[in-house]
């Protein structure tokens, strides 16, 4: 095993950046050819399918992470606009998954580009905008927030996938965490 590391204690926007380019090509690694069934399998009533994950990451990235960047950057001193965090992409569905990979895709590529153009300074990832539901928040917290919300996306769509299995694998349930974990 090697050295552990302690983690960063401040935000790391080469980290985030790298994490948030990965998120397309890993999703559609583990999305693009799978049967139907698996791609609507989901925990249970009221939660996500990969479909769904794939139309709400859409989504925020249409309306949620640019605009509240250039939000705080602008420093208006108002609280950013409302997101409705349960958006799924509903009447999207003719595009499939491989039409949500590509239109998310897409749209990463695009928002990467700006943020990079942005050449933010440390000065800048601590400016500081208004959250309607959680106050203060940083620049730097919100693209934080972007990658480890794409992280979050990702094991939810990998336990969707594993759950459409877990009568299958019967006794071996009790070593597959993946099963038991829902967030």
């Amino acid at each position: 095993m090697g050295t552990r590391t302690e983690p960063p204690t401040s935000f790391d926007l080469e980290g985030a950046t790298a994490i948030l380019e990965r998120t397309p090509a890993s999703l559609s690694a583990l999305l693009t050819g799978l049967p139907d069934r698996l791609l609507t399998a989901d925990e249970g009533e009221g939660t996500w399918s990969p479909l769904d994950v794939l139309g709400h990451l859409v989504h925020t990235e249409r309306v949620n992470w640019l605009p509240r960047a250039r939000h705080i950057l602008a420093g208006s001193g108002r609280p950013f606009a409302p997101l409705d965090r349960t958006a799924t992409g509903a009447g999207d569905e003719a595009d499939g998954i491989e039409g949500r990979l590509e239109t998310f895709a897409d749209l990463r590529r695009r928002n990467l580009a700006s943020l990079a153009a942005m050449r933010l300074t440390d000065a800048e990832l601590r400016l500081k905008g208004l959250h309607p539901e959680l106050g203060e928040v940083t620049l730097g917290q919100l693209i934080a927030t972007w990658a480890v919300h794409d992280l979050t996306h990702i094991a939810q769509v990998v336990r969707c996938v594993a759950k459409a299995y877990s009568e299958a694998v019967g006794p071996w349930s009790a070593y597959l965490s993946v099963l038991r974990d829902r967030a």
